[in-house]
């Protein structure tokens, strides 16, 4: 599980996500970034916040997804 790939969700399975997942507003505009398949590296530059916090981001939006799964 540890190997999610957002952008590989379709549509509804994205939609499911962003109503169950109770996501911060940071970690919804990185989950949609992902869903688009920006690189970290493109998303920390988007949201002028470093790599290292898109890194804690991404990891904690995995984790909301997998406990949705």
């Amino acid at each position: 599980m540890n190997h999610i790939q957002i952008r590989d969700f379709v549509k509804p399975e994205l939609d499911r996500f962003r109503e169950l997942c109770n996501f911060t507003d940071d970690e919804l505009t990185c989950f949609n970034f992902k869903a688009k398949n920006m690189t970290n590296v493109q998303i920390s530059m988007e949201m002028c916040v470093s790599e290292a916090q898109v890194d804690k981001l991404v990891r904690r939006v995995k984790n909301k997804i997998i406990k949705v799964l």
